[in-house]
């Protein structure tokens, strides 16, 4: 007889917060296992957009009566809790976006174009998301800057050997996966980004899957641009973070011109606010920003110690249940994860799992998760990938695991 897999008590038990997961889905419990996707949005967040809308809606920075300057409080206030969410040095360094992809294609469009040239070289690992390889890979074609790739282990885990090797007095970016959506690694970003500051290489992080898990301390990391999403941490989509070392932001040209972000504009000539309100052209997502900075509260609130705790038990026992399980493969088995499991199923296509779990209320990803380069590596086509986040338990496993063995027992390939 097997022995029971080992259920350490969980940190958290915050699913009430979320109304969202109140709702049955096709009759059943939703099990919401698609947070490297988004995440749910607690009840405090819903009420601080509903508040704005209701309260305080106006345009910022130009207005003179109350609710202007209210709006444009909150706003302004909204940085400074970014700021001491990353502990940047500076409020200034806290650029509003529209997401990691907007974050990315800034830094790109303005660092890259001023500072790139032909024979440089841009390097990214293989765990990099779409959103940091087609910006790159279009900059490289207008410079002529080339880009290299770190090849990564059947593990999931970054060759850093190779690594150090392609590094170079040629490297003048390099744009590293803080965690990977697909596979859950967590790279060891603070001794690659020294490594890269050795031979003079700027270091843009991909944020987007480690801010809602971990702390992240940008003036520890010394890192010189780190971009996330605000609807991966339980704020809304449509919001986004780029942080930069301020002596860098301060040298970056505009990308995009408008209202608020100009200082003096004539037609022989404009010059421009200064930083961050350079990069924020026209109104901007007022209470988007509002609202994220709600949501930073509230996982700051609860404890990122806790969250990244509750997750990784929750990942523990996920990993141990199907890989107990015959015909499951686990995509990604890196010593250091976040709360991803990516696995393939034998005979069911990913996309067709997906769907039969959807029947019993479990919510997956299946695809390629914006990732074609990985899979690519690994000769295949996609995986299904469940994604944990604060609100998850154990009860939610023990259902992807029921509906993965009835998915089996269905196509035939199970042997219970």
């Amino acid at each position: 007889m097997s022995q029971p897999i080992h259920r350490p008590a969980l940190q958290l038990d915050r699913r009430a917060d979320f109304p969202i997961l109140a709702q049955p889905i096709r009759g059943q419990r939703l099990v919401y296992l698609d947070n490297g996707a988004t995440t749910q949005k607690p009840v405090a967040v819903i009420q601080a957009e509903k508040d704005f809308y209701e309260k305080y809606n106006a345009n910022i920075h130009r207005g003179v009566h109350w609710l202007s300057q209210y709006a444009t409080d909150l706003y302004d206030g909204a940085r400074v809790v970014t700021q001491q969410f990353l502990n940047a040095a500076r409020v200034e360094e806290i650029v509003f976006t529209s997401g990691t992809t907007d974050s990315i294609n800034l830094v790109a469009y303005t660092w890259g174009l001023d500072n790139l040239q032909a024979g440089d070289e841009i390097l990214l690992t293989s765990l990099e998301h779409h959103s940091n390889i087609v910006p790159w890979q279009l900059i490289a074609k207008k410079t002529g800057a080339v880009i290299k790739v770190v090849p990564v282990f059947d593990n999931g885990e970054l060759d850093l050997e190779a690594y150090q090797q392609l590094l170079s007095s040629k490297t003048k970016l390099v744009g590293l996966v803080h965690v990977s959506n697909a596979l859950g690694t967590i790279n060891p970003i603070a001794e690659m980004i020294q490594q890269a500051h050795a031979v003079g290489a700027k270091v843009l992080v991909d944020g987007a899957q480690a801010v809602a898990h971990k702390t992240v301390d940008v003036q520890a990391l010394d890192c010189d641009f780190y971009v996330f999403s605000g609807h991966k941490i339980y704020g809304p989509t449509g919001t986004g973070v780029l942080y930069a070392k301020y002596a860098i932001l301060d040298a970056m040209s505009p990308w995009r011109g408008g209202g608020d972000m100009i200082h003096t504009v004539s037609f022989e000539g404009s010059t421009f606010a200064p930083v961050p309100q350079r990069f924020e052209a026209g109104t901007p997502n007022i209470a988007g920003v509002i609202v994220l900075a709600e949501a930073l509260r509230y996982v700051q609130a609860i404890g990122l110690d806790k969250i990244a705790q509750h997750e990784d038990d929750l990942l523990s026992y996920a990993t141990a249940q199907l890989s107990a399980m015959k015909g499951i493969k686990l995509v990604g088995t890196a010593a250091h994860k976040a709360g991803v499991l990516s696995f393939l199923v034998d005979e069911i296509h990913p996309h067709d799992l997906g769907t039969i779990l959807d029947m019993d209320g479990v919510a997956i990803r299946a695809g390629h998760h914006c990732a074609m380069p990985l899979m690519t590596r690994f000769g295949i086509p996609g995986t299904a990938r469940a994604s944990f986040a604060l609100y998850n338990s154990y009860e939610d496993v023990d259902a992807l695991v029921a509906s993965l063995k009835k998915a089996q027992k269905l196509f035939g390939v199970s042997d219970e």
